[in-house]
């Protein structure tokens, strides 16, 4: 029964590819490779037991479009690579599970990685949306932290 802590602990995001507000570079996106950015997770409080990305692009022409769901991702894990992510992935606003990359139909997007450090371990079947998943960490997030990244599609 810990103290009722109502501060928020800020997590450290960052990114080997790109800094934050600069340039997602075209290989995490529809135009490369499309696998998701490394990321980095720094200043993790010892009491997290879990943790939750959430990739979303505010700028989408129908509303914020859902890039990526991760969640039950073990704190060990502060880096996390674009060849394999431990956790369980959610369904992304192309109706697919797993990470899909910056696709801008046209002009800059904003791409948004919230990282969340979460008291518990998610009861939360793969393939879940958003809202079930921000839903089930409601009352458990004990940090969080955010990364932006840019992108403008280059070709046709």
């Amino acid at each position: 029964m810990g103290m009722e802590n109502n501060t928020t602990k800020t997590l450290k995001i960052s990114s080997s590819a790109f800094d934050h507000e600069g340039v997602i570079p075209s290989k995490y996106t529809c135009e490369g490779e499309e696998v998701n950015p490394p990321l980095q997770i720094d200043q993790i409080p010892p009491e997290t037991q879990t943790l939750a990305i959430v990739m979303e692009d505010p700028d989408a022409p129908k509303g914020t479009f859902d890039h990526w769901l991760v969640w039950n991702i073990p704190p060990a894990t502060n880096i996390i690579g674009g060849d394999s992510v431990p956790g369980i992935c959610g369904k992304n606003g192309g109706g697919q599970t797993g990470y899909y990359g910056p696709c801008p139909p046209s002009g800059v997007h904003r791409y948004y990685f919230y990282v969340y450090a979460l008291d518990t371990t998610l009861d939360l079947d793969g393939g879940a949306d958003k809202a079930a998943l921000k839903a089930a960490i409601e009352g458990h997030v004990i940090a969080e932290g955010v990364l932006m990244g840019r992108y403008e599609k280059k070709g046709l």
